[in-house]
């Protein structure tokens, strides 16, 4: 998919004008940042000393976050999708707006700051793990293309926010921070009501194993950053707003605005290996510079892991009708567990004495072993658009149809390897033998008119037809009346 020549014009990118709606992102997309800002200003990596935080209030928000975004993994058949009920909404804000207050009180109020940061830990990670939910299930509802462009994009809104919110005085600090998950709530609520009603999350079930490659590959590289985190939150930056972070998300964000579908998306994984490899290895070398350097590479790694992860996991339920609750659950609740686990393990290394020096060495060789299992793993797939290892069970309420729907992405799939399309021809082909016209490829692509058509032209030619009939014959399909 190539962005061509469409409304306004931004610029040329290889003699080919860039239009500005390419560059645009509802605002109401950006709000997944402004919870990702909300989570580093109270508990992760915070630039206020909160006197509650003198309790372990970090770990406590973690493993509540954990057994929420489990138990929501275990009951998502009964409770979910989410996008259609305004009691967890209500229920989400609350208890984020509950665990603000706490924490900031305590700055008030320091005699009862222990009182505080347990209540305050409990309430923040119940609202978190349901904020990160919601919004997966919405960004689960989008393909590929514009899950990467408006992901990428409100990273970098949510440091904008954070650089913003450093300079305000406690008193109105405290109030813009205790509006940052309302406002993030409505923003999504606002999201969900601009999709189409095709496209919001469905309410039948399909049971599906899980995608193992997918959750190792995250599991791997979450514990490589955990081995690593304590560092992170040694310079003037937390984990959200730290440079590296920031400038990966505006390289991805610039790269598939201004490429559209022509953009590798690999280049987002291949980018995060050499970074951790700098971290670790090469910057050291330069003494005094080590830890503001090594901090912008293990950040910018992280941060295109992170969209790498939300790449496939949402491509999963985009394709596949999975529940977002379901596998997003699993995702996050494994992915704080193994962090968790790499910041024991970082901390156990470095207390034995028996190493000495060694121990930032062997911290740092684990964590690139770590690194280098993620990467091998996300190399062995063929492309994100794969199930990572899961296939359909039986007993699901639609079981019949996502069984045909998965069989014929496979098919999909087979003649686009034997014919040799890309892979975005491959999604366009999918989406043909779904019966959807070029208007609606052209906007779930988020393309031009011209676009779509030289797309569904380019098909035709390598597979040497000329009529829909034609293509849904090779794929062995009857047509829809």
């Amino acid at each position: 998919m190539e962005i061509e020549r469409d409304g306004e014009e931004a610029g040329r990118h290889n003699g080919r004008r860039v239009p500005w709606s390419a560059l645009c992102v509802p605002v109401a997309f950006l709000g997944l940042g402004v919870y990702r800002a909300w989570i580093e200003i109270v508990f992760v990596g915070s630039f206020v000393g909160f006197p509650a935080s003198s309790v372990p209030v970090r770990d406590l928000f973690d493993w509540t976050m954990v057994a929420t975004a489990l138990g929501c993994t275990l009951l998502a058949r009964h409770i979910g999708p989410f996008f259609n009920k305004r009691s967890v909404f209500a229920l989400c804000a609350a208890a984020l707006i509950a665990s603000t207050v706490l924490m900031f009180v305590s700055c008030w109020h320091v005699e009862a700051a222990s009182a505080l940061g347990v209540p305050s830990a409990l309430l923040g990670g119940f609202g978190i793990a349901l904020a990160i939910l919601i919004w997966s299930e919405l960004y689960s509802c989008l393909n590929p293309l514009r899950v990467a462009l408006y992901y990428s994009a409100s990273i970098a809104a949510g440091a904008l926010v954070l650089y913003v919110y450093r300079g305000f005085m406690l008193p109105w600090l405290f109030a813009m921070t205790a509006l940052l998950p309302a406002a993030s709530l409505l923003m999504a609520r606002r999201a969900f009501a601009s999709l189409p009603a095709a496209e919001l999350p469905s309410t039948s079930w399909s049971r599906f194993s899980v995608p193992w490659k997918a959750v190792l590959f995250m599991a791997a590289y979450a514990f490589g950053y955990g081995l690593l985190e304590g560092g992170m939150y040694q310079g003037p930056f937390g984990p959200h707003s730290a440079p590296g972070a920031v400038v990966v998300a505006l390289l991805v964000y610039l790269g598939v605005a201004m490429r559209g579908g022509r953009f590798d998306f690999s280049l987002i994984y291949r980018v995060a290996l050499p970074l951790v490899v700098v971290a670790l290895t090469i910057v050291p070398l330069f003494g005094y510079v080590q830890g503001q350097a090594a901090n912008f590479c293990m950040s910018g790694a992280y941060t295109a892991q992170s969209i790498i992860i939300m790449l496939i996991m949402a491509n999963i339920c985009y394709r596949f009708g999975v529940s977002a609750i379901w596998l997003f659950g699993i995702e996050r609740g494994v992915r704080q567990v193994v962090m968790w686990l790499g910041r024991m393990t970082a901390d156990a290394v470095e207390s034995q004495e028996v190493l000495g020096a060694m121990g930032d060495m062997a911290v740092a060789l684990l964590a690139l072993v770590a690194v280098v299992a993620a990467t091998t793993i996300l190399l062995s797939e063929r492309d994100l658009t794969s199930r990572w290892g899961a296939n359909f069970l039986s007993g699901g309420t639609d079981s019949a149809a996502l069984a045909r729907k998965q069989e014929l992405a496979d098919r999909c799939a087979e003649i686009a390897r034997r014919y040799k399309l890309s892979a975005r021809e491959e999604e366009v082909l999918l989406l043909l033998a779904q019966h959807k016209t070029v208007g609606i490829i052209e906007r779930e692509l988020v393309i031009a008119n011209g676009t779509a058509k030289a797309h569904v032209r380019h098909i035709y030619q390598k597979l040497d037809i000329h009529t829909r009939q034609e293509l849904f014959d090779l794929l062995d399909m009857e047509p829809r009346d």
